[in-house]
């Protein structure tokens, strides 16, 4: 396996975006169960991009300035309402003690539109990837769901160690109303940053 694939791969996984983001702020109001759900959930919405790249789709975002502006303003105003429910408390920063307010399936749905409305994987699976496929592969399909798949399970445990870490500092925060309050408005400036961000990507 290239190393610099790997290298670069986990940067880009690593680095503060959308996805982490949710799975930080999921840690710390529900805890390290559903923090991994959110990791999960945000692995999932890799595929719709890895699949677009396969089948030649992104290729067609990439050229189509209608196409990349639609998903792009419709990520900015996905991330804005989560700025929005964040700020009023109905957000990824919701506390519920119990930890029953909202089910698997829902936390994956929002994480998975977290990812979905973003064209920059878009643009990572079909700028990036290609340049490890080989001219000559026999296979570049196979070989590009090798590292596709490589690539989202970095995704994975990266982002389910962010998860843990904040559900680790969950108790710490609950226990301040103050830092909750803070940590809200800092989670809600920084969607707010994201989609401001993401408005301004070019293709």
């Amino acid at each position: 396996m290239n190393l610099e694939f790997l290298t670069v791969s986990l940067l880009v996984v690593a680095s503060p975006g959308t996805g982490a983001a949710v799975t930080i702020a999921t840690g710390l109001s529900r805890g390290a169960r559903m923090a991994a759900v959110a990791a999960l959930g945000c692995t999932l919405g890799i595929v719709p991009h890895m699949l677009a790249a396969v089948t030649g789709l992104a290729a067609l975002l990439h050229a189509s300035s209608l196409a990349f502006e639609t998903v792009k303003y419709a990520g900015v105003a996905y991330l804005l309402h989560i700025a929005w429910t964040t700020w009023r408390e109905q957000g990824v920063l919701r506390i519920d003690p119990d930890g029953t307010d909202r089910s698997d399936w829902q936390v994956i749905r929002h994480a998975v539109l977290v990812n979905l409305l973003n064209p920059k994987l878009s643009m990572f699976f079909l700028a990036f990837l290609p340049q490890f496929i080989s001219p000559d592969d026999a296979a570049p399909t196979a070989s590009m769901l090798q590292l596709s798949a490589i690539f989202m399970a970095m995704t994975l445990g990266v982002f389910a160690l962010y998860g843990a870490f904040a559900a680790r500092m969950r108790d710490r925060v609950l226990g301040s109303p103050t830092a909750m309050t803070w940590l809200r408005r800092g989670f809600a400036a920084t969607f707010v940053a994201l989609g401001a961000k993401l408005a301004l990507t070019a293709r």
